[in-house]
């Protein structure tokens, strides 16, 4: 027994089908997908295409504000103009700024020799004959301090005049600026907070330097470290401790500084002597002690700016009176002052007999 079996038709191919009944077609609905945005890399987003580059040269000479485009239009043809003027404005950007950077250095040279040359200070200008090595030191001091402030300001005005030329240079040639801004913007923020230890201390150092706080030869105290300064740059601070120790310290460590070695000093001499001397008799005597070595013109080692003065009685007790001596020197003087005070203190009481008491 065999079956057979016959495709069933389609009901629009079948002969009995209805005509008035015609299938109703199903809208076929097309889903498209959105295409990802591929990122772009630095070099697309700055650096112009061929295209971009020959709009912008031809732009040159669309605006009316342009000075360059007519007087070469009048000399090149009219398709050579736009490109020309293209060129001229690239070059006289780039001349512009070479110009105005050599004029800013050299205003700044100006500027910084003025400032190394200098003049002594009021208080030590009445003892100028005695000054030579006072003038050397504070003329040394002024030329490395001036130097060090015309390098840096020399060196942030060349990257501010030259950072600009090349980014007007930039636009000329198409190039899409906002993207390199950003990402140097960002570079900078990052070194910045990465190398904030390293910022503060340059700033540090370029108010210490502006204000004068210490100098090559000073001897200062820091807090750290106590000793003459060797160098001083932006960064560091070198001393030399009395024990012979190089110490160096960051600037941005520094929170205050008792300088020694600034303007004057002081040289103190106490001078103790038994209760029962007249205290006339030892004022005048060291008067004329103090006032020997004030007038004294062979002392050339020893600089004393202002005459010295003897007070009467500094201090008192059951058993000593107490005469102090001052005298103002030039910075860094004021212990050879003092000896040499001491030394004539000692002949003088000496010879009148009188001996030093004991203090309490």
């Amino acid at each position: 027994m065999f079956l057979l079996f016959s495709p069933t038709p389609a009901p629009d191919a079948s002969p009995t089908a209805d005509p008035s009944l015609t299938p109703i077609p199903t809208p076929v609905v097309t889903l498209t997908p959105t295409p990802t945005p591929t990122p772009t890399s630095p070099e697309e987003m700055v650096l112009p295409d061929p295209e971009t580059l020959t709009n912008t040269v031809l732009a040159t000479c669309s605006g009316n504000d342009d000075v360059i485009c007519p007087l070469v239009e009048g000399v090149l043809p009219k398709g050579w103009a736009p490109f020309a003027a293209w060129l001229i404005t690239i070059i006289l950007i780039l001349l512009g700024a070479l110009v105005l950077r050599n004029l800013v250095r050299r205003l700044i040279d100006r500027i910084t020799r003025r400032a190394a040359m200098g003049v002594l200070p009021e208080r030590l200008r009445g003892r100028a004959e005695h000054m030579d090595t006072a003038q050397a030191l504070l003329t040394e001091r002024r030329r490395q301090r001036a130097e060090t402030m015309g390098s840096v300001l020399r060196y942030i005005a060349s990257i501010v005049i030259m950072g600009t030329a090349l980014l007007m240079i930039l636009a000329r040639f198409g190039m899409n600026l906002a993207p390199l801004l950003t990402s140097v913007g960002i570079l900078g923020v990052a070194v910045g907070f990465g190398a904030q230890e390293l910022v503060k201390d340059f700033i540090s150092g370029m108010f210490m330097l502006l204000e004068d706080q210490y100098g090559v030869g000073d001897i200062i105290d820091t807090g750290t470290a106590t000793g003459t300064v060797e160098a001083v740059t932006l960064r560091i601070t070198r001393l030399r401790d009395f024990d012979g120790k190089v110490w160096y310290i960051r600037n941005g460590t520094i929170t205050r500084v008792g300088n020694e070695s600034q303007g004057w000093s002081r040289a103190l001499v106490d001078v103790p002597v038994p209760y029962d001397a007249d205290i006339d008799e030892i004022r005048e005597l060291l008067k004329d002690i103090a006032t020997g070595l004030w007038e004294e013109p062979d002392q050339h080692d020893l600089v004393i700016v202002e005459e010295p003065r003897v007070y009467a009685v500094e201090q008192i007790s059951d058993s000593a009176l107490i005469f102090r001596v001052t005298a103002k020197t030039v910075p860094g003087q004021q212990a050879q002052v003092a000896r040499e005070l001491r030394v004539r203190i000692k002949r003088a009481l000496d010879e009148r007999g009188i001996a030093f008491a004991a203090t309490p």
